[in-house]
């Protein structure tokens, strides 16, 4: 896949390596040559200078081949245009950053296909890690009524040496919750769990479940924060 990303700020050369890591191959326009050179050199994608909002610079970076756009500008008005441009050049995936929840309305009317809000993003981590502090970490779906929950399994919690089995058929297991996820290690790929998968101690696991049912859920499982490894996750000039 070709992907075209607007902006080398951090946001958009960390994206722009990790597509590079996926196998993607990546462009990244720019006004700052040094931010270009920077891309080229030390991430190893191909790098345009000049405004990703000109039609001359989109075409040079070949818009017209790109299979999706990510448009991480720093001003919402900018990244507004390239979505613009972009689905005037046919382009049917574009991912933006929003600042500014006043451009929702207009980002949606452009048809961006996603619209990534960091500040959104940034306040539910935060306050997340603060409400839920034995969870690693937490996905919402269905406007917050569903949780996907990734969860230590440390030596003295209840499920651990347990199958999947016997603590799905437990009485105080919370109803309707589903354990879809299971890793042994750090290291070891994530994998789906069956009735007969043993949680380990040490493990980590990914639980389906309802939002009031979060507590209820940590509480069954007999984790604690002090189980919790420190986790840093930085944003840095999104």
């Amino acid at each position: 896949m070709y992907v075209l990303i607007g902006g080398a700020g951090m946001l958009g050369l960390g994206i722009a390596q990790q597509l590079l890591k996926l196998g993607h191959t990546v462009a990244i326009i720019d006004l700052d040559p040094l931010a270009c050179r920077f891309a080229r050199e030390k991430i190893g994608v191909m790098a345009f200078e000049g405004s990703a909002v000109s039609t001359t610079v989109l075409l040079e970076a070949g818009i017209k081949q790109a299979n999706a756009v990510v448009a991480a500008l720093r001003d919402d008005a900018l990244n507004l245009a390239l979505v613009t441009l972009s689905r005037s050049y046919g382009i049917s995936h574009v991912v933006v950053r929003m600042r500014d929840r006043e451009f929702l309305e207009a980002y949606r009317l452009a048809a961006a296909s996603h619209i990534i809000s960091t500040i959104d993003l940034a306040v539910a981590t935060m306050s997340n890690a603060i409400e839920y502090p034995e969870v690693e970490s937490m996905m919402h779906f269905e406007q917050g009524r569903v949780e996907v929950l990734k969860l230590p399994v440390p030596s003295d919690c209840y499920v651990a040496g347990r199958t999947v089995a016997q603590i799905a058929q437990d009485p105080r297991f919370p109803t309707g919750s589903l354990i879809i996820g299971y890793q042994c290690h750090s290291c070891a790929s994530l994998e789906i769990p069956n009735g007969n998968t043993v949680l380990e101690a040490g493990s980590t696991i990914l639980v389906v479940t309802r939002l009031e049912l979060v507590h209820p859920m940590i509480d069954y499982l007999g984790i604690h924060a002090s189980h919790r490894p420190t986790i840093e996750v930085s944003h840095p000039n999104l």
